[in-house]
């Protein structure tokens, strides 16, 4: 079902949609956590560390193509919010070629290139073979990946965000069948997860075009349609590259922290590795809630309405600060708790590398919040370029604390890398966010009666 988000009560709306997102976000993260459970379990210590050595790039590769897909459908969900339904299918036939061209470059150069890469990221030696494998067979499986995240954003820009939670939480059961499948009947090892995974995500894609072509008739392309538009392609490219940029920002700094990890040795990763799954499922709350903001910035920009914009921010902001607060708090003293989920081995010493990176990341989660808010919020009233600085910023204060606290070999200032980072990026996002209200103010378009506003489209696209 459609929703339109340029009326209602914006906490009502916001809280809505954002709950099937943070289902369909942790089902998604079942994907790597059963990769990472059955692994640790059933083949060793080792070969978790080197599915959590992956993660790192599989965020680079993959989230550049997630931010990807996400900005080169704000101009679908502006197009739904000012009721040009032509003009927003043609946004789709764009987003679609667009992503596939990406698709096949981003295939190619990561398999021609992630042995050097995982080299330059001083991977132990003891785990690089079963790293290698698991990333090369997730590069493979790219296109099953985007498909998905392109379709599934298609919808959640026409303000549908629960048939993608549906055909997640599937694909999702079928991911830890497959896990159990390849790992322990057929011995293929941290590369049988990897297949899992991009057999998984396959197909929750699939679902989501069979229901598109049979249940979303706004979507449906006519011959016309595939006309391809530059000026439409040069639209969203504006937007969808910085906010992939963004993603891989994000990224880079993560790796460098990985790297600095790495040097620590083969039980230090596997404890950051252990952690860092479960603070990921916490956190999706505030990944939900950025993706619901960028659908409803776009919605409510396209149709012109400014003061229900900033009545949004108002209200996510509160939700987001008082999840922070009471999963901070969770998180804080029982997180360490989780660890057995995880290992079978060296239990206890595992266990305080978990405990001091979730103490670190738990007091941060009022940060994180504002960043997830604000970052997507502004990218989805069609700003690229200054949410791309906020991630500047991130990266700056990442790989700052992960570089001193290698040069000293300490664990702690390695996990306060993430926090440093939300902390610098909040607030050059807030000032951004004043600073674009303070431009619409002074336009006189924060009350504008309904004569009075011009949507996005007739502004950017007729």
């Amino acid at each position: 079902m459609n929703r339109d988000m340029t009326t209602g009560r914006p906490t009502k709306i916001i809280l809505n949609f954002t709950l099937p997102i943070f289902v369909g976000n942790v089902f998604q993260q079942f994907y790597s956590m059963a990769d990472t459970i059955i692994v640790g379990k059933f083949v060793g210590n080792s070969a978790l560390a080197a599915v959590g050595a992956c993660g790192t790039l599989m965020f680079l590769i993959l989230g550049f193509l997630m931010g990807m897909t996400a900005g080169f459908t704000v101009v679908t969900a502006q197009h739904y919010g000012a009721g040009n339904q032509r003009a927003m299918r043609r946004s789709v036939v764009s987003a679609a070629l667009l992503s596939a061209v990406v698709s096949v470059m981003f295939t190619v150069l990561s398999m021609l290139l992630m042995k050097n890469i995982l080299r330059w990221m001083n991977t132990p030696s003891d785990m690089f073979g079963q790293a290698y494998g698991y990333i090369m067979v997730i590069c493979g499986g790219i296109a099953a990946q985007v498909l998905y995240n392109l379709l599934a954003s298609i919808l959640r820009a026409v303000g549908d965000s629960k048939r993608p939670l549906y055909f997640l939480c599937l694909s999702a059961i079928l991911n830890i069948l497959l896990d159990l499948l390849f790992i322990i009947v057929f011995r293929l090892g941290v590369a049988g997860a990897a297949y899992a995974t991009v057999i998984s995500q396959g197909i929750s894609g699939v679902l989501c075009l069979v229901y598109i072509a049979k249940k979303v008739p706004e979507l449906h392309l006519q011959k016309e349609d595939w006309k391809i538009d530059w000026n439409l392609a040069k639209w969203q490219m504006k937007i969808g590259f910085p906010m992939a940029f963004q993603y891989s920002i994000t990224a880079i700094g993560t790796i460098v922290v990985q790297s600095a990890l790495n040097t620590l040795g083969t039980v230090a990763v596997a404890g950051f590795s252990a952690a860092t799954k479960i603070e990921q499922i916490v956190t999706q709350a505030y990944v939900a809630l950025g993706t619901t903001m960028s659908t409803y910035c776009a919605q409510n920009i396209g149709a012109g309405r400014i003061d229900r914009i900033r009545q949004g921010f108002r209200s996510a902001t509160w939700i987001g600060e008082i999840y922070a607060v009471f999963t901070g708090i969770l998180v804080f003293f029982a997180g360490k708790y989780m660890t057995v989920l995880f290992v079978s081995q060296n239990v206890s010493k595992i266990t305080a590398y978990v405990d001091t990176l979730l103490h670190c990341v738990a007091v941060s989660f009022v940060f994180l919040a504002i960043v997830n808010v604000y970052r997507n919020g502004i990218q989805g009233m069609g700003y690229g370029i200054m949410p791309m600085m906020a991630g500047i910023a991130e990266l700056i204060g990442r790989c700052g604390a992960a570089l001193i606290a290698s040069h000293f070999g300490s664990y702690t200032g390695i996990c306060l890398a993430s926090p440093a980072a939300w902390v610098l990026a909040s607030g050059l996002l807030v000032v951004m966010y004043y600073w674009i209200m303070r431009k619409y103010r002074l336009k006189g378009m924060l009350n504008q009666s309904a004569e009075e506003r011009t949507p996005a489209w007739k502004k950017r696209y007729t």
